[in-house]
């Protein structure tokens, strides 16, 4: 009951601030005809109502009750509206503030100084500013056109980063080694198979000597990686499949009928692995071989070291016994683990291969030019390739998405990845 109490008086403060921006767009078509005015009056208040009466669907049904596509799309389409508006209400409130020192001049100043025609007929009277309440529909209307295309486009969008790194100490027979790293699927964010077919098929292509995952196969449970598990199996290279477990691997973000429930979950996500043909590393490391030559790939669990991620990982467990290999490459999901851990007490780890950020999926990346995201604020290394001295880290912006079911700029990734001696 208070869950929906609480859900009840956000929707109220959500159509209050709906009245607040209506105000600029009756503004706009102030001067139209009834018929256009009743027009816009009706398709507002009607798309308002809309959203209020999905936003209030909670309060009545159990949320894991609904339909996927209500769960993905039709809740993250209430939230992309709420953005669009609180952005535009900017605008307005400026708009007021505005008027507000204009209202309180022309109590001061005499009707003739003041620069306003109407005020200066009647200097109580404040007109709203036409002008920016053009910005605040506009600038509303901005975010919500590119959140339907990162939504329709974006989202599917995989593309190929190629990066080429030197290592030194790397064996000649490990010259040109070639490695794809995908990461946080987030398969219950998916409502078909399509998607996920058609990245594979590109993974496939880039014909990798081996493959990481990094973490996120799922959302919060295990079932919701069950009807994809004939399409993942398909991931396949010659040297194997190595994966590690993310954030939202634990089913930390649900509430579970007991912890014996939730560990069984726990467990039938990492028997999951072994059934797609991944070797998930759990603190632990593992010998990549080609011909005499070996080198170490580490993988520890999940170990967030930002907005209070949790510390699974064991990095001392999986680094022990790793002194003999020239090379280590390690998987670790959150590449705040790479700043604050490995950077400063493993500078033995030659490559570690991240993702989790997402890039926040929004931002612009123009390559050669700007690279931006929301998430740079939180994530000192959030997209692409980072080196410090000889140590390397690679962070993936993620196969799926998680909340928005879009990509605005920052698109989702398959990485290739090849390393050199020289």
């Amino acid at each position: 009951m208070a869950v929906s109490l609480r859900i009840i008086i956000i929707g109220v403060v959500l159509l209050l601030l709906d009245v607040y921006f209506y105000q600029s767009v009756r503004t706009l078509f102030a001067n139209s005809t009834t018929f256009r005015k009743n027009l816009v009056f009706n398709i507002y208040w009607g798309f308002t109502l809309i959203s209020l009466l999905v936003f209030l669907v909670p309060a009545v049904f159990s949320f894991s009750d609904l339909p996927k596509v209500v769960r993905v799309y039709v809740f993250a389409f209430f939230i992309m509206v709420i953005i669009s508006k609180l952005i535009g209400t900017t605008f307005v409130l400026l708009d007021d503030v505005i008027r507000f020192f204009r209202w309180i001049a022309s109590y001061i100043l005499k009707p003739e100084e003041v620069v306003s025609n109407e005020v200066a007929i009647n200097p109580h009277v404040i007109s709203r500013l036409k002008f920016l309440n053009y910005v605040a529909v506009g600038m509303a209307a901005l975010p919500f056109a590119s959140f339907i295309y990162g939504m329709v486009k974006g989202a599917f969008d995989y593309k190929v980063h190629k990066v080429k790194v030197i290592l030194p100490n790397l064996p000649s027979e490990f010259n040109g080694l070639k490695i794809v790293q995908i990461s946080d699927i987030h398969s219950g964010s998916f409502v078909s198979t399509s998607p996920l077919e058609a990245a594979i098929k590109i993974v496939m292509e880039q014909n990798a000597d081996v493959i990481f995952f990094t973490g996120d196969l799922v959302n919060n449970e295990t079932p919701e990686v069950l009807p994809y598990i004939d399409v993942l199996k398909k991931i396949q290279a010659p040297m194997g499949v190595y994966s590690t477990l993310g954030n939202h691997d634990y089913g930390d973000y649900i509430t579970w009928e007991s912890q014996a429930a939730k560990s069984k979950n726990l467990q039938d996500l990492k028997d999951t692995h072994g059934v797609l043909g991944w070797r998930l590393l759990m603190n632990e490391h593992v010998a990549l071989k080609k011909g005499d030559a070996e080198i170490a790939l580490l993988g520890i669990e999940n170990w967030g070291g930002n907005l209070n991620f949790p510390k699974y990982g064991d990095m001392k467990k999986a680094h022990d016994g790793t002194e003999k290999y020239p090379v280590k490459l390690l998987l670790s999901h959150d590449p705040s683990h790479w700043n604050l851990e490995v950077s400063e007490l493993y500078k033995d780890v030659d490559v570690t291969f991240s993702g989790h950020t997402h890039g926040f999926q929004f931002g612009i990346e123009i390559p050669g030019l700007i690279k931006w995201s929301p998430s740079q604020f939180v994530y000192k290394q959030w997209a692409g390739l980072y080196s410090k001295g000889k140590q390397h880290l690679y962070v993936n912006r993620g196969l799926g998405f998680l909340g928005y079911p879009g990509r605005v700029g920052i698109l989702p990734e398959i990485t290739v990845m090849e390393l050199y001696n020289s």
